[in-house]
């Protein structure tokens, strides 16, 4: 049972494929796992974000904010048809910094302050949103810098760059989580946060490093959004919490923390899209697909959670 709820993610991902699959054959066509691929970039930058912080116990709910802000910073220092700004391709730092300064002050919040990050992080969230608007007047910026939609449009051995950059980003993901400090005490923490700070663990710094490093996959995130899209907005990143965080728990990360992967993260991403790529294929209306991912991450948590150890449900 040990090694079935191991490789439980992976197994879904195959059952639910050869189902969609069955029904419709054109799921299997290239073009259409091409889109996938394509689909999954976005999402994954921000459950790996995430994924780092639910290690911990917490949760970060500032995503679409951090994006948002990020994404039109990034926005206005490129070419675009709102201003006259363009620093080219020195604009893709500033988009990762502005996303980690943004996790900085979600992790003090935390850490200084001790606001629990389900408050601070959903505060900052609207910050952020509040932010990008007032930076557009509510307007929408579109992006004319060709370096920029390359990202998304330039293609490598058939699949778009931003793939490739996504599995970078997912590479370097594993290693600061299984063969770093931080990620080692990122885990302690969620374990047992008590235990790890009298065995030496500076738990406050560590808590503002991985909220920073969550904020710095949020920026690069918002990268590839306006990359994609094409223009850069406040609500650029509307809606993708809830994919984010349902990836997560579907990729077995716990809420209560203590574990969770970089690769588990990645079969939970495909898992909701594919499933969303199939309910699309099969012509089930949205709305219905939306009640299907709610119930999707209500049974991975019912599965991922020993109930038999709760003695508290909160």
């Amino acid at each position: 049972m040990a090694r079935l709820r191991r490789f439980s993610s992976l197994i879904v991902l195959l059952l639910i494929g050869l189902l969609v699959g069955s029904i419709n054959h054109h799921f299997f066509d290239p073009m259409n796992l091409t889109r996938i691929a394509t689909a999954s970039t976005i999402p994954l930058l921000m459950a790996l974000g995430g994924m780092f912080v639910i290690q911990m116990g917490s949760i970060d709910l500032s995503v679409e904010g951090v994006v948002a802000i990020a994404a039109v910073c990034f926005s206005l220092l490129i070419s675009n048809t709102l201003n006259a700004h363009s620093i080219g391709l020195w604009a893709l730092p500033v988009a990762v910094v502005v996303g980690a300064l943004m996790g900085l002050v979600n992790g003090l919040l935390q850490v200084r302050l001790r606001i629990p990050s389900f408050i601070g992080t959903l505060g900052l969230g609207f910050v952020g949103i509040g932010l990008a608007t007032a930076l557009l007047q509510g307007n929408t910026v579109r992006v004319v810098d060709m370096d920029v939609r390359a990202v998304a449009l330039y293609r490598v051995l058939g699949l778009p760059l931003s793939v490739w950059i996504v599995g970078v980003a997912l590479i370097i993901a594993h290693v600061v989580s299984r063969h770093t400090v931080l990620g080692r005490h990122a885990l302690a923490i969620g374990g047992a946060e008590d235990l790890a700070r009298l065995n030496g663990v500076q738990v406050g710094r560590i808590r503002i490093a991985v909220f920073a490093l969550a904020g710095g996959f949020y920026g690069l995130a918002a990268i590839l959004a306006v990359a994609q899209f094409g223009q850069g907005h406040a609500l650029i990143a509307q809606g993708q919490l809830f994919t984010a965080i349902t990836a997560i728990v579907v990729g077995g990360c716990s809420l209560a923390g203590g574990n969770g992967s970089p690769f588990g993260t990645l079969l939970g991403v495909l898992i909701v899209v594919v499933l969303s790529n199939g309910m699309v294929l099969m012509g089930i209306p949205p709305y219905v697909q939306q009640g299907v991912q709610g119930v999707l991450i209500i049974v991975a948590v019912a599965m991922a959670l020993d109930r038999a150890k709760a003695r508290v449900v909160k």
